[in-house]
Parts: structure tokens; sequence; C-alpha cells
């Protein structure tokens, strides 16, 4: 599968901004959230998201709804939408 494309918007002390854009089955890779985060979806679609283990779940996602994670999340996330899907994921750094 092809790699998501992930352009940094804003990296300071206290947030990092970055928005994911993906084409149909593109994926982030496995990684693992060192931080708190907040992602804003920037259309409606829907993410696969594999799991340590091999579990995976369906994440159906709508425009502007943000959603709440904490850090320590470990995933790989997967566009299953049938078309391009975009979002923007805002870290969130210790004061």
């Amino acid at each position: 599968m092809a790699q998501a494309k992930d352009t940094l918007l804003l990296d300071n002390d206290r947030v990092r901004v970055t928005e994911w854009r993906f084409q149909q089955g593109d994926e982030t890779g496995w990684h693992t959230h060192g931080m708190d985060y907040v992602v804003v979806p920037m259309g409606d679609g829907a993410l696969r998201l594999e799991q340590p283990g091999g579990g995976e779940t369906r994440a159906e996602l709508s425009n502007g709804v943000p959603y709440f994670r904490a850090a320590g999340v470990e995933h790989n996330v997967i566009n299953d939408s049938g078309h391009e899907f975009a979002f923007i994921e805002i870290e969130l750094k210790q004061p």
C-alpha cells in the first residue's frame, strides 16, 4: 500500500498540527502516539485501524466532528472510504 501524505502545519512548544491526506488504500504505517491528540476530519469517510495482535476496527468519520485519544495508542491507519480522505491531527504537548 502507498503511504499517506503528512504535511506539518504548525509546531510550537504547545501543539503539533499535521494534515494527513490519503488516497483510497493509503496508510500511515505502524506508529505509537507519544502525545494526547485530537483528530478533525476534513470530510466524511471511513478509516480501518489495524491494531497490535491482528485486530482491526473501522471508524466512520464525519466532516468537522473531532475525536480525542490519549497518548499510547498504537495502530496503522488505512483509508477505507472509497475516495480521497483527509484529517487534521492536533498533538497536545505538555505545558
